[in-house]
């Protein structure tokens, strides 16, 4: 689609003759007969006549010969990106059968007072596979698997560990068959507590196995406070989980392992037992996108002649999956034409489409005259008569579905047997669509470029175009003893929490975002180059403070200096500017203890202190003055701390 155009003036002829006579009005009072008889009011229409074919001519220049440049460069607007997210969804009891969930599947957001809800739609089919328990194996990390299902049926003890655990005992859940993004919730009777651990954090693990080794599995609400009381563990299976032969069964297997304790983290001083276990499935996690998927959609009848172009009612199209094709009526039955970026290399015989994602347009191949008069064809013409229709597309996208985790809790679809649905995790990857005046900055970098990635800059453009869902992207140079090597570090769009903090794993952008990003570079790079896509690393930090503020400001004062500070040490909008904090910068005292004194009500800042933290582990160091962040690194807001307390009352940090 040509780039849109902008109207220099959009006064039309009517409007400048009522501006005309009001101007008379205003300055002639005594003309009084504005009637189109009258003459005055016939040069009035002509100089307006004439005004209006000027601004005819205007609106020609000067945006408009750049627009019309960038047309010829072929520049065209990006289609908005669509957001992803992972949807739970909850039985309303465990079910004897498997639950089909069928692709397409809507669910959304809550209706607000002034907002509509925001769709999603599951992407593949999802299968809610039963499970139970049939096998129970104890594996100590040093000495052989023994099967305990028997004794366990009987109604007797079984020590889950070793009798003084050890990191990597285990304790195997076998089940009927594998249950790849299932929900399975593991039910446990134990008559043993208070056996060393913390039951708020216990050195536990719960993987599954996926064919080739154990895979972490995230876990939802525990009761048994580390396997020291009757309670249950909900456990959401990853998608490779596969069945395998572990103690002569062949079962899907879970497991429970012990780990190494941290630092301060109480351990087992002897092992728990249980007396029963049960195994049941509670739900389903599929993936799902803002977007809808659309069927058979008509576009009409092909006229038989080059160049013809036809238009989707609805608009823009997404083309961030598999894309979609154009079927064509013939006495054999439907022939497909395949979307191609371009028609330069397309025959006579091609059946080839191009596609505007933002006009939602579909074009065939033109016919060009050569210099000797001849005329060549880029393609193949849908026959005279022929039917034209697009079998699927999606349409959708943009930054509306990044929605916040646990904002997605509407089944729009009935699905029998299913009471609930939630997302874990914010909605990432929504990007809205390109604007015009974001494509005149792009097309300066297109020139320069030409797809050729050279330059730290070139990598950093070519990247973005790649994944529009980053929010950052940093190239660096290679250092010593890489030579020949480029890392390009990238960081994903993330939408905080409602308490407007980030988790850590946010910012890890997905292995789809890393594979389209090092696929299009590497197509792009210098021969001989060796190319690194990862994210940065974090430099955590931990601001203590201790403030005064009047009686009544204390607890508004503190959230509003606990907002501060995570907004100013944001790697995505943080920093001075707002555009997050800059790579390598380091976090200095100074410009903390502004930050804390522009709390409206922060009388006093008493004291402050940074301190280097990990995020990943939690350890934090020393105090010192100021944190240093590597060259390639990122702050991240780690537990900071503050304490505010009332003119006249004492306190410490």
């Amino acid at each position: 689609m040509a780039l849109p155009s902008p109207n220099l003036d959009d006064r039309r002829f009517q409007q400048l003759v009522d501006e005309a006579k009001r101007y008379v009005q205003q300055r002639s009072p005594e003309w009084t007969d504005h009637n189109v008889s009258d003459p005055g009011v016939t040069l009035i229409e002509t100089f307006a006549y004439l005004v209006d074919q000027l601004l005819y001519r205007l609106n020609r220049v000067p945006d408009k010969n750049y627009a019309a440049f960038l047309d010829l460069l072929g520049v065209t607007l990006f289609p908005p990106a669509v957001a992803r997210a992972e949807i739970d969804f909850w039985l309303s009891a465990p079910q004897p059968e498997t639950v089909h969930l069928l692709a397409g599947t809507e669910v959304a957001t809550a209706r607000g007072e002034a907002d509509e809800p925001v769709v999603f739609s599951t992407s593949d089919d999802l299968p809610i596979v039963p499970s139970s328990l049939v096998r129970l194996v104890t594996a100590p990390v040093s000495g052989e698997q023994t099967d305990r299902t028997g004794p366990l049926g009987a109604g007797k003890d079984i020590p889950c560990f070793q009798a003084r655990p050890e990191p990597g005992d285990a304790l195997l859940f076998g089940l009927p068959t594998a249950v790849p993004r299932c929900i399975v919730a593991v039910r446990l009777d134990s008559r043993v507590e208070g056996v060393g651990v913390d039951p708020r954090q216990p050195p536990l693990v719960w993987e599954a196995w996926d064919g080739a080794r154990w895979v972490t599995c995230v876990t939802g609400t525990d009761s048994t406070g580390g396997l020291n009381r009757p309670g249950e563990v909900v456990v959401f299976v990853p998608a490779g989980h596969t069945a395998s032969v572990v103690a002569g069964t062949r079962a899907g297997w879970l497991r429970c392992r012990v780990t190494a304790p941290e630092p301060g983290q109480p351990f087992y001083s002897e092992s728990p037992t249980i007396r029963e276990a049960e195994v049941f499935t509670v739900g389903g996690t599929a993936s799902a996108e803002h977007a809808e998927t659309v069927l058979d959609v008509p576009l009409g009848v092909s006229e038989g002649v080059a160049g013809q172009r036809f238009t989707v009612s609805r608009a823009p199209l997404l083309l961030d999956g598999e894309p979609p094709v154009v079927q064509v009526s013939t006495e054999e039955g439907w022939q497909v034409w395949t979307p191609v970026e371009h028609f330069g290399a397309s025959g006579p015989g091609d059946r080839h489409v191009r596609i505007d994602a933002v006009a939602g347009e579909f074009a065939f191949p033109p016919e060009v005259r050569e210099p000797d008069g001849t005329m060549r064809a880029y393609g193949a013409v849908p026959e005279k008569g022929a039917r034209l229709r697009v079998p699927r597309c999606r349409t959708g996208g943009g930054a509306a579905g990044n929605v916040a985790r646990g904002a997605i809790s509407v089944l729009r679809s009935s699905v029998p047997y299913v009471a609930g649905v939630n997302n874990r995790e914010a909605a990432t990857g929504g990007v809205d669509g390109e604007t015009v005046e974001n494509a005149k900055v792009r097309a300066p970098n297109i020139l320069r470029v030409q797809e050729r990635a050279v330059t730290a800059e070139d990598y950093e453009v070519i990247a973005r175009e790649a994944a529009p869902s980053l929010r950052r992207v940093r190239c660096l140079p290679a250092v010593a003893g890489e030579a020949g090597a480029v890392r390009v570090l990238v960081v994903p769009d993330a939408v905080a929490d409602e308490d407007g903090r980030l988790r850590f794993e946010q910012l890890i952008p997905s292995d789809q975002v890393l594979a389209a990003v090092t696929g299009r570079l590497d197509e792009r790079r210098l021969v001989g180059t060796r190319l690194v896509v990862e994210p940065p690393a974090y430099q955590g930090v931990t601001v203590v403070a201790r403030l005064v503020a009047a009686p009544g400001d204390v607890d508004r004062v503190r959230a509003e200096a606990l907002e501060a500070l995570f907004r100013h040490l944001d790697p995505l909008r943080g920093g001075a500017d707002g555009r997050g904090w800059p790579f390598g910068r380091p976090v200095q005292y100074g410009e903390v203890f502004a930050v804390l004194q522009g709390v409206e009500g922060a009388g006093l800042v008493e004291d402050v202190r940074l301190f280097p933290a990990d995020p990943i582990t939690g350890r934090r160091g020393a105090a010192v003055d100021h944190v240093d962040v590597a060259p390639g690194a990122l702050v991240f807001s780690h537990q900071h701390q503050v304490v505010v307390t009332a003119n006249g009352a004492g306190g410490g940090v």
